[in-house]
């Protein structure tokens, strides 16, 4: 049996009862039972699981990645404030409205950066480039001045870590350091005390890892100057004998859209919320990250247009996440305590689909990670975390746990006490031998190898990964919105069905 007919079969064994209580379960052949057809499953009240996972497939959540890169190719790519995120939007709503759900985009204003990096001599050259967190604002064009660069292998960087580096600096150039050895804000405040104008951070490339674009954070330092990241082979072009540049960044207001769709329940004052961010990095589809959750919902939003829930399931695909989570944080902000307190719990699907990926839950009860200082772990989120083991129990799917970190749009949710949980297949980390042998791939390599690069195209997916969570969420989905009373007390009704969920296997412990 192929792995993801293996998946499909959940939705036989449910209406069959053999669900064991606990530990795997031995899945039958599933030749004789298909898919539903595409037809009824639009037309018949998917509500009882084995009516859901028989509807929601990998291949339909493929379809709107297929849509997703389409508009990248029309327009470039998917990133906020483009033609692309604009049509991505489009996109959503009317696959939502089509399936039977509310839905209407949602401005929010932001505070953000128009900036511009060019090179004068000896060539003219524009960059792609991002620009720090924490970066000042100003408009220079100045000599560049390379700050004890490594540009041979093995490239041991530790340019701008000294105030000595600066040493032979003239106050009002561009400094041009690379990335090693210390943080990026020192490099910055180093630079800006020797009298820089403007800072460029190339990537170090001493590993193949750390040669593409360089999105740097220099926070908690605090300067006042501009502060971009770019490439290894940008930064060498730019540290050219002779070498001019214009590095503007000017903080603006903007603005952008969320999406949000809502399917009405019988219970409107117990809200079940799922989300994913929409836009992609700029220059990049972003099919994993994130068509893949936005792909996941869509799929699943259209098999549940017919089915009316015991609690009301609202749908939310956040902008500008990219950039800093704004679209989610500035979403939870605009909201008055009260509609907040109707929110029983946040689901966050962000990378459900990695090419080298393992599958991963948010680590709420910590029995591998402890969440970084800060980061609150709302009652409730445990029950998340256990429906999602349960269902890879019951999938007979290896799972392990990753940090419940905050850094996703969950975060504003936990931030005001909503409890919440997820899945994630994995973005820059590095797969071990332990973990290929469980979910195979290829240890050694990024979980995802074009984790924000251009290359996060229609190919950077896994089909498996992609079928297993598009069922993974569509169980947890319709069970909160039958019933939320184990995160939160509010008891609603039974999912239709004689069966029993099994106790979660246990993660894997790879971590």
């Amino acid at each position: 049996m192929s792995q993801s007919t293996r998946v499909r079969s959940v939705g036989v064994l449910f209406a069959a009862g053999a669900l064991a209580i606990s530990g795997l379960v031995a899945l039958p052949s599933t030749a004789a039972q298909p898919a539903a057809n595409p037809v009824a499953c639009d037309n018949r009240n998917n509500n009882t699981y084995d009516k859901l996972l028989d509807c929601v497939t990998g291949d339909g959540a493929m379809e709107h990645l297929e849509a997703f890169q389409a508009i990248a190719d029309e327009h470039g790519d998917r990133s906020e404030g483009s033609p692309g995120y604009q049509a991505s939007v489009d996109y959503v709503i009317d696959t939502m409205e089509d399936a039977g759900w509310t839905a209407e985009a949602v401005p929010f204003d932001y505070e953000g950066t128009d900036s511009l990096v060019e090179q004068l001599t000896p060539v003219a050259v524009s960059y792609d480039h991002y620009v720090a967190e924490g970066s000042g604002e100003g408009d220079v064009t100045a000599d560049v001045v390379p700050v004890d660069l490594a540009l041979a292998p093995p490239r041991a960087s530790s340019s701008g870590c000294e105030a000595a580096d600066f040493a032979a600096f003239t106050a009002g150039d561009i400094a041009l350091v690379q990335r090693g050895t210390c943080a990026f804000g020192l490099k910055a405040e180093n630079a800006e005390a020797a009298g820089a104008s403007a800072v460029v951070i190339m990537n170090q490339c001493d590993t193949p890892d750390r040669c593409g674009p360089l999105n740097p954070t220099l926070v908690p330092s605090v300067v006042t100057i501009p502060v971009v990241g770019m490439t290894f082979d940008d930064g060498v072009a730019l540290a050219a004998d002779g070498s001019s540049a214009h590095v503007q960044v000017d903080f603006v207001t903007k603005q952008s859209l969320n999406v949000i769709a809502e399917l009405p329940g019988k219970n409107d004052n117990n809200v079940v919320m799922a989300g994913a961010h929409l836009d992609s990095v700029p220059g990049g589809a972003g099919i994993n990250d994130n068509g893949s959750g936005s792909a996941g919902l869509l799929e699943i939003a259209e098999s549940l247009g017919n089915h009316k829930p015991q609690n009301t399931v609202r749908f939310a695909f956040w902008g500008a996440e990219e950039i800093g989570l704004v679209g989610s944080t500035e979403w939870v902000a605009d909201q008055p305590q009260s509609e907040l307190d109707r929110v029983a719990l946040y689901l966050n699907f962000d990378m459900i689909g990695s090419p080298n990926y393992f599958l991963g839950v948010y680590d709420a009860n910590e029995s591998t990670f402890p969440a970084p200082a800060g980061v609150p772990i709302p009652d409730g989120s445990i029950a998340i975390e256990e429906t999602f083991e349960s269902f890879y129990t019951f999938a007979g799917e290896p799972y392990d746990d990753t940090q419940f970190s905050g850094r996703s749009d969950y975060q504003a949710f936990i931030a005001n006490d909503i409890p919440s949980g997820g899945l994630f297949t994995g973005a820059e980390g590095v797969k071990t031998d332990e973990q290929a042998g469980i979910w195979g791939g290829t240890a050694g390599d990024w979980f995802d190898p074009c984790y924000h690069q251009a290359c996060d195209g229609i190919n950077n997916v896994d089909a498996h990964a992609l079928d297993v969570n598009v069922d993974s969420v569509a169980f947890a989905v319709m069970t909160f919105a039958y019933s939320t009373e184990s995160v939160n007390g509010i008891k609603g009704k039974k999912v239709p069905g004689n069966f029993k969920i099994p106790a979660p296997a246990g993660p894997e412990g790879t971590f």
